[in-house]
């Protein structure tokens, strides 16, 4: 059995960004990271302006990212349509891109990293896929949506009709370039919604939130989007430059759930720490703060129990504004409601951008 002083499991942005400020203090640690190449993630490719500066401390440059910036939102309900300026420029970027630079800045930074190691388990070691185990004085769990045996979180937060995320690749096209331009797309329907943003590629990442019920309904996932494309002309539109057949998927996300209590040397970071509705386009402005705060929080000698409470008392409101607007954005009765205040006051939009996201510490 191997020991560190603190081994952090999950090399994506949270995981990253804890390594980087621990190399950074000299605090001995190790990452873990199961894949030995960096995927592209299902979602997470939109940055605010908060998320980029805290990369840009990080020693990540905005524009290795992506050289365009989002600079307006557009909101789709039925037929109708409206947009309306962000507060500052953001950023669409894929997570491939997104986890190389930031893993890579790790390394460079003096991170010990270490690839093709997956865990099995954890209880009070970490047990991995090959037999052998670590224990660690103080765990990062940066897991992201999917969780690890003996610390999965409670199912009560996925609720009695669970969110499922599917997203699926457009383009790049011209054409695609001329409908998205500079803006991030928010499509409302009944039970679900689509996030739409360009990348560094020029392609379309398509990312929807589905409640079960909705999947169910429509028979499979494929079937979802047909209906789709056919019920809401200006989606379908979009989905016309879908490259390829394929979908990625994942079940069962508990979006609204954050850690509100902790345990002792344990510091739960992204999604594993809370996860916010993904129409907020904050999932990794929390990821990477958790990293940076868990990393400020150990290196100062704090306990991990207080930093998880401290932790979740920050997250709150991002996540309770955002879990609102889209509880009115798949409703059929509400969202309506929802595009006209954006059209007879626009400000509302960026106040609610802002309004969904988390203070960063200074890296």
């Amino acid at each position: 059995m191997r020991r560190t002083p603190t081994l952090i499991v999950g090399g994506g942005p949270a995981g990253a960004a804890a390594a980087i400020m621990l190399a950074r203090a000299e605090a001995p640690h190790l990452l873990i990271e199961r894949t030995r190449e960096t995927g592209d993630a299902l979602c997470g490719g939109f940055l605010s302006w908060r998320t980029l500066a805290a990369l840009e401390r990080l020693g990540v440059a905005s524009d290795d990212l992506n050289p365009a910036s989002i600079s307006r939102v557009r909101l789709f309900v039925g037929d109708r349509t409206t947009e309306a300026p962000l507060p500052a420029p953001a950023k669409g970027v894929s997570r491939h891109r997104l986890d190389t630079l930031l893993l890579q800045r790790a390394i460079d930074d003096g991170a010990a990293v270490e690839r093709g190691v997956a865990v099995r388990a954890i209880d009070d070691e970490v047990r991995l896929d090959d037999g052998s185990s670590i224990a660690a004085d103080a765990l990062f769990l940066a897991s992201g949506k999917h969780d690890v045996r003996g610390l999965v979180r409670p199912a009560a937060a996925r609720g009695n009709d669970p969110a499922l995320g599917l997203r699926v690749r457009l383009g790049p096209a011209p054409g695609l370039t001329r409908l998205v331009g500079d803006a991030i797309e928010l499509h409302a329907f009944d039970r679900g919604y689509a996030g739409l943003d360009l990348q560094e590629d020029g392609a379309g990442n398509l990312c929807m939130a589905v409640h079960r019920s909705r999947l169910q309904e429509a028979g499979d996932p494929e079937k979802l989007l047909a209906g789709l494309a056919r019920d809401h002309p200006q989606l379908g539109e979009r989905l016309a430059y879908r490259q390829g057949g394929g979908l990625d998927a994942v079940a069962n996300v508990p979006y609204g759930w954050r850690a509100t209590e902790g345990v002792a040397g344990l510091f739960r970071l992204g999604d594993q720490a809370g996860v916010i509705p993904s129409l907020a386009g904050e999932g990794m402005g929390i990821a990477i703060a958790s990293g940076v705060s868990a990393a400020a929080a150990r290196i100062g000698g704090g306990d991990g129990a207080d930093w998880q409470r401290a932790f979740g008392r920050r997250i709150a409101r991002p996540i309770a504004v955002a879990g609102v607007i889209r509880m009115l954005a798949e409703n059929r009765a509400t969202a309506p409601l929802l595009l006209a205040a954006a059209r007879l006051f626009p400000p509302l939009v960026g106040i609610s951008a802002s309004a969904t996201r988390i203070p960063h510490e200074i890296a």
